[in-house]
């Protein structure tokens, strides 16, 4: 499943328009990024923890030539799955799918009738 894929699922799933859908996906990426970028992590409960790690300078090899190669030091991003997240691809637990909300109209009132 793509990003364009997701979109068209929540989409249907919430009956929303793509356009909308498209727009808070794009606002979660985006807001995750500028996280994690920050060093802060950022949780989803039942799903993961995106986070940022931190790599030591260090020697490697050319290994064309063989000679020695500094690695400087870098941040990348990380994603450690939840534990729900965990058990529903490992079969060990099943997907349950909130129930879907019923919106209901609220009957309009009549105003209460003014004293003379």
């Amino acid at each position: 499943m793509n990003k364009a894929d997701l979109i068209d699922n929540v989409a249907e799933r919430l009956g929303h328009s793509k356009k909308d859908v498209t727009d808070i996906v794009d606002a979660f990426l985006l807001e995750t990024k500028k996280a994690v970028a920050k060093g802060e992590k950022v949780a989803v409960a039942g799903f993961g923890v995106f986070e940022s790690t931190a790599r030591k300078a260090r020697m490697g090899r050319n290994p064309r030539t063989g000679d020695a190669v500094k690695i400087k030091a870098t941040k990348l991003p990380k994603f450690r799955p939840g534990a729900e997240f965990k058990g529903v691809v490992s079969g060990d637990k099943k997907l349950v799918e909130p129930a879907a909300k019923k919106t209901t109209a609220k009957k309009a009132s009549k105003p209460a009738a003014k004293k003379r």
